[in-house]
């Protein structure tokens, strides 16, 4: 390790020389398996507003804004400078900070559910801290989330993330499976998994566990279930359910706050008790929160004679992240968003342009500034309508590599796409230019998978 740091004095290093070092260092090379990539990751030299240099000297427009949190792209200055002025004055203190208490203000003015809110580190945290608030707060155990969602790196959020064919049983009873290997019986009996926007399954489930629920877990546009948004009807009914049985009803948004000014739960007659957030209100740090009904919340205050939900963390609510988040979400404001995702419109009318021009069998899903890509010709409503198999998984990886060393675009690995609003019409059209090639550059491949 010593002769490696010797050598990266002497000359410019190569991604393949620093991922072999990693290799030594770190299992796998990396710290976030959605970055491995062979035969090794790029690394990067530096970013600005949607184009990321790595240290080849190659540049590409970003469209996976780290995984959807940089809503504002790279290094926007506005946030740059407001984050230098705080770290100037010191970046954690085991004292209180304004910074934290003007962000609390600027998000619950956002969305008329958010009546008190918490900061944590990320939005595992805030999931995992929905999650004991509803137990806190019902004296109940069991969680209920979809077959196929993303909830962060938690036991109980983890379950049936990626249920297969082989695992996931009968669709009127999907089997609780775990994601990784030693994943307690204990957590697997205390999940209870439902289809996605399948109201009559999910109600006759829930109605099985009735006075066992804490809370129904909800993404209202799940990524990895398929990118769709929840149907009005579905949320309802889950939403009078929870108030018939004495549950909550909590909104992972750690994704989908970018969807509208108050999140996508603005699109729906109904709120949730607890919302996860995360991601964009971070402002490109690290970031989590959970907000939710006054009356629940009060389960964490210190106050309170019995306190049922002892909560801290060391760099939870930092002044860097409060203060980055503040002026991102000061920025993403109606207009911003408004112009945002009628951009995002405008790229999906043009990729549709160039898959009707290809003649390939693909559809698109999503919401707001976000969409993807599936492999079929008619956009999949569940996730097991958006299940890949390991062919199309194959052809996926080998589309996102062309894309990535070819027309220089970075997209998400389920061939997803992020936007920012530092983003314009130019690299809508690059964008939609490299989707040609690609779809006429595959259509063989693409075809033999119907």
């Amino acid at each position: 390790m010593e002769n490696l740091h010797v050598i990266s004095r002497k000359h410019k290093r190569t991604s393949e020389e620093i991922y072999h070092q990693a290799c030594q260092l770190i299992p796998g090379g990396v710290s976030r398996n959605t970055l491995f990539h062979k035969p090794y990751p790029h690394y990067i030299n530096q970013a600005s507003g949607c184009y990321v240099t790595d240290i080849e000297g190659v540049q590409r427009i970003d469209f996976a804004n780290n995984m959807a949190a940089l809503i504002h792209g790279h290094a926007h200055p506005q946030i740059v400078d407001a984050v230098i002025e705080q770290i100037r004055k010191g970046t954690a203190y085991t004292l209180a900070t304004e910074a934290e208490v003007l962000h609390a203000q600027l998000l619950c003015d956002r969305a008329p559910g958010f009546e008190k809110i918490r900061f944590v580190n990320s939005g595992t945290e805030a999931v995992m801290a929905v999650i004991k608030a509803s137990r806190a707060f019902t004296g109940r155990a069991k969680i209920t989330k979809a077959e196929g969602a993303y909830h962060g790196t938690y036991d109980y959020a983890e379950v049936s993330q990626a249920a297969n064919p082989t695992n996931w049983g009968d669709l009127n009873q999907p089997n609780s499976v775990p994601l990784a290997s030693g994943t307690p019986q204990g957590v697997l009996n205390d999940v209870i998994i439902y289809p996605y926007n399948d109201i009559e399954r999910t109600l006759a489930i829930l109605d099985e566990h009735a006075d066992e629920i804490a809370c129904v877990l909800v993404d209202p546009v799940p990524h990895r279930v398929g990118l769709m948004p929840g149907k009005p009807e579905f949320i309802e009914a889950i939403y009078k359910w929870t108030r018939k049985n004495g549950a909550l009803l909590a909104f992972d948004e750690v994704v989908t706050f970018r969807v509208g000014y108050g999140g996508a739960q603005q699109n729906y007659s109904v709120k949730p008790d607890l919302t996860a957030l995360g991601k964009i209100i971070g402002g490109g740090f690290p970031v989590g929160a959970f907000a939710g009904r006054s009356d629940i919340m009060k389960v964490l205050d210190p106050r309170e004679s019995k306190l049922l939900f002892p909560h801290s963390g060391t760099f939870s609510a930092n002044p860097v992240s409060m203060t980055a988040g503040r002026v991102a979400m000061e920025l993403f404001d109606e207009e911003a968003i408004l112009k945002l995702n009628a951009l995002t419109k405008k790229a999906i009318a043009q990729i549709r342009e160039a898959i009707k021009i290809a003649d390939v069998p693909v559809s698109i899903t999503g919401a707001g500034s976000m969409f993807r890509l599936h492999l079929k010709s008619k956009a999949p409503a569940t996730y097991r309508e958006a299940y890949q198999n390991q062919e199309t998984k194959a052809r996926v990886d080998e589309m996102l590599d062309y894309l990535f060393y070819k027309e220089k675009i970075m997209m998400i690995n389920t061939l997803a796409c992020m936007f920012s609003t530092v983003m314009t019409q130019k690299e809508i059209d690059i964008l939609s230019q490299a989707f040609l090639n690609m779809f006429k550059q595959f259509k063989p491949q693409l075809d033999s998978l119907q």
